[in-house]
């Protein structure tokens, strides 16, 4: 392909780019592998744009290729996790030395023009339940009742009969119901307001930065969790939570700032005495109250959000 061809191949490609990289983030629980299935779906429509016979819009032809590059990732990468998916919570202060990064659910980015939708549909809890269904019914769940797809072009998308794709999203709704978020956060964050949320997040980066465990506990849910992979360690509870905070977190001082991950609140946490990044923690609430804290610690984690060091 000449030069001309490949800048007309980048331009017809450019406008499908971000919402692919979120279907494949959906699909895979991973930005780095979003990444990597979107790279290897572009590579194969560049290969394939000379065969493409229009028979189907560019949009479903993409989203055909980036499926099965997401279907092949996932043949060769075990499922993505949250640390409550791995053990019991900890009944201690210990914590259990680093896993494999490639074990845990990522947190997304971008979520900047999404509609209500969409973003509910990055949420962490909604994108870990996503993990447990097989590729197929994965793929027809998304395309559907995501992104909107008719049954005959998500059909043609994963390769399937339309019968076929009905049965898988039938199965996939089934086991949605069993292991999703019972409300998403967007709902939760439309409920509390905006007022509410400044003052729910305002009310902790002051307790974090004071190291104010006592505040920071009347923030929690009575059954908050608070885990930081790629540590498997977790723990669950008021009590539990606060003597973590107490024995390990608030040892060296803090500084927060609010910001977005996958649609809902969070905030990069700079660690002291350098105040060098340590953590991006991304928080679940249920009203007005904090239910879910993941604290992500892994440096790819946080180069994607592009914060600066310190």
């Amino acid at each position: 392909m000449t030069a001309a061809g490949n800048d007309d191949f980048r331009a017809r490609v450019a406008p499908f780019r971000g919402e692919l990289q979120a279907y494949c983030y959906r699909m895979l629980g991973s930005v780095q592998d979003a990444e990597d299935a979107v790279q290897d779906a572009l590579l194969g429509a560049w290969r394939g744009l000379a065969a493409f016979e229009g028979r189907s819009s560019l949009r479903s032809w993409l989203y055909q290729i980036a499926t099965h590059a997401c279907l092949r990732l996932m043949s060769q990468r075990q499922r993505r996790i949250a640390p409550p998916e791995h053990g019991p919570p900890s009944e201690g202060t210990d914590i259990a030395p680093m896993m494999e990064a490639s074990l845990w659910l990522e947190p997304y980015p971008a979520d900047a023009g999404m509609s209500f939708e969409q973003r509910e549909s990055i949420e962490l809890a909604f994108v870990a339940a996503l993990q447990h269904l097989p590729g197929t019914q994965r793929a027809a769940l998304i395309l559907r009742d995501v992104l909107g797809f008719e049954a005959s072009e998500a059909a043609e998308i994963v390769g399937a009969s339309v019968a076929a794709l009905n049965s898988a999203l039938q199965r996939a709704r089934q086991t949605m119901q069993e292991k999703g978020p019972t409300t998403s956060q967007q709902a939760m964050l439309r409920d509390l307001g905006e007022v509410g949320e400044r003052a729910l997040v305002t009310a902790f980066v002051d307790a974090w930065g004071r190291s104010d465990v006592d505040a920071l506990v009347k923030l929690l849910a009575e059954d908050a969790r608070f885990s930081m992979p790629p540590i498997p360690t977790w723990f669950v509870g008021r009590e539990a939570i606060g003597r973590f905070f107490r024995e390990r977190v608030f040892a060296t001082p803090w500084r927060l700032v609010p910001m977005r991950a996958s649609g809902q609140p969070a905030f990069a946490c700079y660690q002291g005495p350098e105040f060098r990044l340590g953590a991006l923690n991304v928080i679940g609430l249920r009203g007005a109250l904090i239910v879910e804290t993941t604290g992500f610690l892994d440096p790819a984690v946080h180069a994607r959000f592009l914060f600066p060091d310190r």
